[in-house]
């Protein structure tokens, strides 16, 4: 048998410990995400509305669905 001593496990401290490293570690990968989600999905989405409503014209859509009879009201 060896004579020589374990160390003693630290107790005091390790929750406090553990916490800052998972909330550090969270905060980052929060960050990764959301910027993930505003370059993949954010900025396209507001791309796609700005090239849809640039050529859009409100009035001559009226006029299809006048005219294909979806409105009552108007004949």
């Amino acid at each position: 048998m060896s004579s020589s001593v374990l160390a003693k496990p630290q107790m005091r401290g390790l929750l406090a410990k553990r916490l800052r490293f998972h909330i550090i570690g969270a905060f980052i990968m929060s960050l990764g995400v959301a910027t993930f989600y505003k370059f993949a999905v954010a900025e396209p989405r507001k791309k796609a509305y700005a090239d849809f409503y640039r050529n859009y014209d409100s009035m001559k859509d009226f006029e299809e669905m006048r005219k294909a009879g979806i409105f009552q009201s108007a004949k």
